[in-house]
């Protein structure tokens, strides 16, 4: 079975990999200046990191975070749209452009941080991932 829109969802699950890739050769060294030692570091948590890196460091390890968060509904969606058999046309059109959204969210996020331009792609972001879960509504009902 070929459908369309399974190429996005890998784009979106590539692009996750790159974010990751990024946050480690961002923070290792960012570690290393404030004087942390993985080998030592007991029991640790995300706001932690927070507290003793930079904040530019920690804008890449919160982008992948969020990649965790909102595209697993994008990854479900998805799914459902394509084992329904109408992953193919405006449904895959409608999930490239979530990934794209995405991916220039994830590019503002981990550089400059500007929240207003963040908000509104997120808020872009989540209107077409509502489309698709209209459609994927539609396609089951």
């Amino acid at each position: 079975m070929h459908s369309d829109i399974l190429r996005p969802m890998v784009v979106l699950i590539g692009w996750t990999l790159v974010m990751l890739a990024w946050m480690i050769a961002t923070r290792m060294p960012a570690m290393k200046a404030a004087g942390i030692d993985l080998r030592t570091l007991i029991g640790s948590k995300g706001t932690d990191a927070d507290r003793a890196l930079p904040a530019h460091a920690q804008w890449k390890a919160h982008n992948y975070n969020h990649l965790m968060e909102q595209p697993t509904l994008f990854y479900a969606v998805c799914t459902v749209i394509a084992l329904g058999g109408t992953g193919n046309g405006v449904n895959a059109w409608l999930a490239w452009g979530y990934v794209i959204v995405r991916v220039v969210h994830s590019a503002l996020q981990a550089t400059v941080n500007r929240v207003a331009p963040r908000f509104a792609l997120f808020l872009l972001s989540s209107l077409l991932l509502a489309a698709l879960t209209l459609h994927a509504v539609m396609a089951v009902f």
